[in-house]
């Protein structure tokens, strides 16, 4: 049997994080700069059902019979043998690799999960398709996240920018004009499930409030995407602004991330914010095609330990 490999790209929310938990709308778009690898090769000489998944990146390597079924990794895995209803696979190995940093907000597991579930799928002959994968990867997240919003499986799968409403028909951006956006890494892992859970906690204790924030949130993603749609890129700038202040004060900032999102504005860009679950992870900044190195620059002298300059709607 022919080797079948598929990778998936990393993800950011520009705008609407944790209220897209609570129903709200949300913008992300994916990150090729980054990503994900899953490549299954056929165990000629292996007993049939032995899948063995090496995933050097977590220091993982161990057959799928011996893993819990609440690992992410043996859970997609098992999604597609159930899926396809394959009682024993042939043997196999899967390797999975990754360049897109863990619980910094880019996605990570859900392009893990995407890479490996639709190597696999094609690797047993019937590729699933995207809405499919789409499903089982955020069966997957749930081990990940605890509550997630769909909104990182979705955009991985599909590689689009999308407006995305939990549980709504997926809708896909129309960019009409491309824009530049400086990814900035705190390098401070920070794993989307207790920052979500938190919020969460917060929410139960003051909904209030909460929602009042959500709400703000909504009215900030509704506009951006018109600006988006528009071509009119630049109102976008004091939009992420708006929308990182909120997220301050939900509580899902951290100095460090407060400290790239103004070393940004200072170097020129157009607005900042922090980008998925906070507290560490990434930023994002909005430039123009000629200050994106400066920026990129000056993110690094403030204490990003990388940069990703990424273009949306290219």
């Amino acid at each position: 049997m022919p080797a079948f490999t598929a990778s998936a790209p990393g993800k950011i929310i520009l705008f609407g994080e944790h209220a897209v938990v609570y129903g709200r709308p949300a913008i992300a778009a994916p990150v090729s700069q980054v990503k994900a690898k899953a490549n299954v090769t056929a165990d000629p000489k292996g007993t049939p059902g032995n899948v063995r998944i090496h995933a050097p990146d977590i220091g993982l390597e161990a057959s799928l019979g011996d893993l819990p079924a609440d690992q992410p990794l043996a859970a997609a895995i098992q999604g597609v043998l159930t899926s396809l209803r394959v009682k024993r696979a042939p043997a196999c190995s899967i390797k999975v690799s990754s360049t897109i940093p863990v619980a910094a907000g880019l996605g990570s597991g859900a392009a893990v999960s995407v890479a490996m579930i639709r190597a696999f799928s094609a690797f047993l002959g019937h590729p699933l398709p995207d809405e499919t994968i789409s499903a089982m990867a955020f069966e997957v997240e749930k081990l990940h996240h605890g509550t997630p919003s769909g909104i990182d499986n979705t955009v991985v799968t599909f590689t689009k920018p999308v407006y995305f409403v939990k549980g709504q028909p997926i809708e896909t951006l129309r960019v009409s004009r491309p824009f530049t956006l400086v990814i900035g890494d705190t390098g401070i892992a920070s794993p989307t499930k207790a920052s979500v859970g938190d919020v969460r906690a917060a929410w139960q204790a003051n909904k209030a409030q909460y929602e009042a924030y959500f709400d703000s949130i909504h009215g900030i993603v509704d506009s951006a995407r018109s600006a988006i749609e528009s071509g009119v890129i630049e109102l976008l700038g004091p939009l992420m602004d708006a929308n990182h202040g909120i997220l301050k004060k939900i509580g899902v900032s951290c100095s460090e991330l407060d400290t790239l999102t103004l070393a940004a504005r200072k170097a020129g860009a157009l607005g900042a914010k922090l980008c998925g679950g906070g507290r560490g992870g990434n930023m994002i900044a909005l430039v123009s095609k000629d200050r994106a190195e400066a920026v990129a620059a000056a993110l690094k002298k403030a204490g990003a330990v990388r940069g990703i300059i990424t273009e949306i709607g290219k």
